[in-house]
């Protein structure tokens, strides 16, 4: 009678080991403050509980308050950066931030045609320091190869405006449905439309919108309180929090609502590092809440037993988002 063959020690070890998180794959740019950018990325999507690969498109020269110029990374490097780890690892989301150049966006969408059925998060961030001889190549090409893969776009509800309808004239805004008909005449299934200014009422506080929507109309949409702060990086972290969420199999209108509430937590949590803006704590939930500290410091009781982590705020809480 013959026994069975030995099992591998290291098979034996994989058999027992936990699934691995869902990985997203990051490009974007090289943000020396940590803000956003691919360093913005990392910790958002490790905040999420996935793990990040990024792909470095750009080396942008910037502090907290503003962006001076950037050196963009060659797009074949670009590409091979994406194609190395794509042969070890499965990537279960994209996030897509600032490519660079036009080459690069050629590169980048050259790679996410060969994964279709990933799901994409592409975000556009405010331009408006770039150069225009390479602002407009830059956004016709994003246009025209990174628009058709994207399952949702993020961006602010002006730089979205000035994108997609460059030829508004209307005395009233476009509504977060006519951002999505624009983008979807290019292959775009969603927007994620922020900062959408809501009417004032009286002396009360300005709140905005932030509205998930379709060419067939809004999904899902959180209000905020407006305050008379300003943040960097805050578009970057939704987009990847999105990513994350989509990567780990979260259904899109749940995914937006919880990426939303953490980044709304995220700039509760936010410090200046600087003399700029405030940069989300992606890692609020790591830190104990400030009466646990207290009382540690003065004695008494934690506010939670140690084995338990903080409790986020109540879905009914007052949300500031800047």
């Amino acid at each position: 009678m013959s026994s069975d063959p030995p099992v591998p020690a290291d098979a034996e070890a994989s058999a027992t080991e936990a699934p691995p998180p869902a990985c997203v794959m990051s490009f974007n740019a090289s943000d020396p403050s940590g803000a956003g950018g691919l360093a913005g990325d990392v910790a958002t999507i490790a905040a999420m509980g996935a793990h990040p690969l990024p792909v470095v498109t750009s080396i942008v020269m910037r502090d907290t308050a503003e962006v001076f110029d950037q050196h963009a990374i060659d797009a074949e490097a670009v590409a091979e950066q994406a194609r190395s780890i794509l042969e070890d690892v499965t990537v279960a989301a994209w996030k897509v931030g600032f490519l660079g150049s036009a080459d690069a966006v050629s590169a980048v969408a050259e790679v996410l045609s060969d994964y279709t059925d990933i799901p994409l998060v592409s975000y556009l961030p405010s331009l408006s320091w770039l150069d225009e001889d390479q602002q407009q190549p830059y956004l016709d090409a994003f246009r025209e190869l990174i628009l058709p893969s994207t399952e949702v776009l993020v961006g602010s509800h002006k730089t979205l405006q000035d994108f997609l309808l460059p030829e508004w004239d209307s005395e009233r805004p476009p509504s977060a449905r006519e951002l999505a008909v624009a983008a979807g005449e290019h292959g775009t299934r969603y927007v994620l439309v922020t900062g959408i200014m809501l009417p004032a009422k009286g002396s009360g506080p300005q709140f905005v919108d932030n509205v998930l929507a379709s060419p067939q109309g809004a999904l899902a949409g959180e209000k905020f309180e407006l305050f008379d702060a300003g943040f960097v990086g805050a578009g970057d972290t939704l987009a990847a929090a999105l990513a994350a969420l989509l990567g780990a199999g979260g259904e899109l209108q749940a995914a937006v609502s919880e990426a939303l509430q953490f980044l709304d937590q995220s700039l509760d949590a936010g410090f200046r590092p600087g003399m700029g803006h405030v940069v989300p704590d992606r890692f609020f939930w790591a830190l104990p809440p400030a009466d646990e500290a207290e009382g540690e410091e003065g004695g008494g009781p934690p506010a939670n037993p140690p084995d338990e982590p903080p409790k986020p705020k109540e879905k009914g809480a007052p949300r500031r988002v800047h």
